[in-house]
C-alpha cells in the first residue's frame, strides 16, 4: 500500500485553528498506524482547478493513496478504517453501528452546530444572524440532549470500545465545546475529554497545528475587524 497523501490549508484564522476537518483524517490514520504525507494549501490554492479535480466543491481534506482520490472528511475516515484494523468492530451487528453513528454525527448532530458558526462569526454581519441565533442554540441544545441520554454512562457510543462513530462524533462536539454548549451534559463533556486524551487525537491535534505556516490573504485583518464588532452586538 502506497503512503496515503491528504490536503490541508497552510494558514486559517485562529478560531479555526484546531477545527479543520483534515484532523479527523489525521485522528484516523493515527488511531490505525498508517504513515501518511500532507500536501499543503495556501488559501486560495482550494478553488483552482487542480485541487477541483480532486475536490469538486474546493474544500479539504481530501486523500490519494495510489489510484484511489477521495474527498469528504467522513468517507476518507470511512475507508480508513474499512481497510485498516482498530476503529470499526469485526462483529458485524456491531460493525453496522459503529458506521450508524459516523453517519449521526455528520448529518443530525453537526448541521446545527455549523449553522452556529454561521450566525456567529461567518455570516455574523448579516441582518439575519441575530433572530435566528435563538433558535439554532436552541436546536443544538435538544440534539445535545439526545445524544447526551442516548450515551448515558457508557464511555463509548456502543460501550465499551472506541470506534469510527465516537471519532466523528467526538469530532464534531469538539466545535462548540469552548462555547460552553456542552456544559449543561456532563456526560458530553466527560465524553470528548475521553476523545481527545487519546495518544492518536494529540498526535493529530499537533502535526495539524505545526502545519499552519502560511499568512493570511489580503483583507482577513478588517474581515476579522467586522466580526469581532458583529459579535460584540451579539453578546
Amino acid at each position: 500500500m502506497s503512503t496515503p497523501v491528504i490536503t490541508a490549508f497552510d494558514w486559517v484564522p485562529d478560531f479555526a485553528k484546531g477545527q479543520v476537518r483534515d484532523l479527523r483524517v489525521r485522528w484516523a490514520l493515527e488511531e490505525v498506524g498508517q504513515p501518511y504525507e500532507v500536501r499543503y494549501l495556501r488559501q486560495g490554492q482550494q478553488k483552482k482547478d487542480a485541487h477541483r479535480a480532486c475536490q469538486p466543491f474546493g474544500q479539504v481534506p481530501t486523500y490519494e493513496e495510489g489510484d484511489l482520490v477521495l474527498f469528504e472528511s467522513g468517507a476518507i475516515v470511512h475507508h480508513i478504517a474499512t481497510v485498516h484494523p482498530g476503529l470499526l468492530p469485526a462483529d458485524p451487528a456491531a460493525r453496522a453501528r459503529a458506521v450508524e453513528w459516523m453517519f449521526a454525527a455528520l448529518n443530525t448532530v453537526e448541521p446545527p452546530i455549523a449553522d452556529h458558526a454561521l450566525v456567529t462569526i461567518f455570516e455574523v454581519a448579516e441582518g439575519w444572524s441575530r433572530p435566528r441565533l435563538a433558535s439554532v442554540l436552541a436546536r443544538i441544545d435538544g440534539r445535545l440532549g439526545e445524544l447526551s441520554r442516548r450515551l448515558g454512562d457508557r464511555p463509548w457510543l456502543d460501550g465499551d470500545d472506541f470506534t469510527a462513530g465516537d471519532l466523528m462524533m467526538v469530532s464534531v462536539l469538539r466545535i462548540v465545546a469552548d462555547d460552553g454548549l456542552l456544559d449543561p451534559h456532563p456526560n458530553l463533556v466527560d465524553y470528548v475529554a475521553r476523545g481527545t486524551a487519546r495518544p492518536a487525537f494529540g498526535r493529530a491535534l499537533a502535526a495539524q497545528m505545526a502545519g499552519f505556516t502560511g499568512s493570511p490573504p489580503p483583507g482577513f485583518d478588517a474581515w476579522m475587524a467586522e466580526i469581532a464588532r458583529k459579535q460584540a452586538e451579539l453578546a
